[in-house]
């Protein structure tokens, strides 16, 4: 069977040269004579795999010297416990509600301090950025937390809050490596790899040193300290380290693409494709205020519930899976990560039409 092309939100689709690359290797790792599945993190062979991993993500992020690069597991959603036990010093916190994670973050931070929710999008199903130039910031907020992209609602920060001084905590996982950062701007980005980067079970957290601390919330477990991780080079315990050494293989891609300029490109091109049809059909419709609209998550329905479920299943059978949109917008969802070919998100459009002219 031929390969398909697979818009799922997560575990996504991966650079078919990585998945070549890996599989040449499968059995013998740079005649080591073993998988990098089978390899112990503590051999010399593996010493150099994450080193390497590490050392292109900072090239092609272009992290600086004080900020540590954590390799993590647990998902985002362990990180929603780890950053208000980590950061949550004054025990107060600002959560700026955009969609589902970002409120999941901010109601498990609750349980730590007082998380105050500064702004939201609710009142309209998380389709718009709420204006965060002037938000009522906590005096004594340890943090500003936001999720950057939203990919169930497919709508994205184009332009950072005012944090008006306090550290910004950003929740990456749907635009990590989609487009130039400027790591300077947040104590701390995180994000888990399954979207844009890696197979799941990898997060990779960016954090500024001097936000890796001994004076943790009392009974933060050992495991959830991020000095624990600095302090070990991501190898506290066994890391991921099959997961790991794929990020690696997509970071050596991404600088062989050009870096994230080229990649910002790449994704703008891909998305107009996708949101100027759109914009002119009859029959489909995208759900988000166009100025915040996702490079990466393309939510688009017809309006009717009966015509979502019957165009998702005609898509899958021509060969463009995971398009059903998640249960709390219903219709469809376009997620056109990094390693989506710009054939792909084409030969989408054309389905599309072909679908509306047989359904007018």
């Amino acid at each position: 069977m031929s390969r398909v092309y697979n818009f799922s939100a997560g575990p996504a689709v991966l650079p078919e040269s990585v998945l070549k690359e890996a599989a040449n290797e499968m059995l013998d790792y740079r005649g080591t004579g073993m998988s990098v599945m089978e390899m112990s993190h503590r051999s010399k062979a593996y010493q150099t795999i994450i080193d390497e991993a590490e050392a292109d993500l900072r090239k092609v992020m272009g992290i600086p010297d004080n900020y540590k690069v954590l390799f993590l597991q647990g998902g985002a959603s362990q990180q929603f416990a780890m950053i208000p036990m980590n950061l949550m010093k004054n025990k107060v916190a600002d959560y700026i509600i955009t969609g589902q994670w970002a409120k999941k973050a901010w109601q498990e931070a609750k349980l730590y301090g007082q998380a105050n929710a500064v702004a939201s999008s609710a009142d309209k199903t998380f389709s718009y950025i709420p204006d965060c130039s002037d938000l009522p910031i906590s005096a004594d907020a340890d943090y500003v937390y936001i999720c950057e992209n939203n990919t169930i609602y497919g709508t994205k920060f184009h332009t950072l809050p005012n944090t008006k001084g306090k550290d910004l905590v950003s929740d990456v996982s749907s635009c990590f490596l989609s487009e130039p950062v400027d790591v300077t701007k947040y104590g701390m980005l995180y994000g888990g790899v399954q979207k844009n980067i890696g197979p799941a079970g990898v997060v990779i957290a960016v954090i500024r040193e001097d936000l890796i601390r001994e004076d943790v919330l009392p009974g933060t477990p050992t495991m959830l300290r991020y000095k624990t991780h600095a302090d070990n080079g991501s190898m506290y315990n066994t890391p991921p380290a099959y997961g790991i050494y794929i990020c690696g293989k997509v970071f050596k891609w991404l600088l062989s693409m050009g870096g994230l300029e080229v990649m910002k490109a790449r994704n703008e091109k891909k998305a107009a494709v996708l949101y100027d049809f759109l914009d002119t059909s009859e029959l489909f419709h995208g759900t988000v205020v166009k100025k915040d609209r996702s490079l990466m998550n393309v939510p688009f329905v017809t309006g009717d519930t009966e015509l979502d479920a019957k165009f998702v299943r005609e898509a899958t059978e021509a060969g463009f899976v995971n398009l059903k949109g998640h249960r709390t917008v219903g219709g469809m969802r376009a997620s056109i990560y990094n390693a989506m070919p710009m054939e792909g998100v084409q030969k989408l459009v054309q389905f599309m039409e072909k679908f509306e002219a047989e359904n007018r």
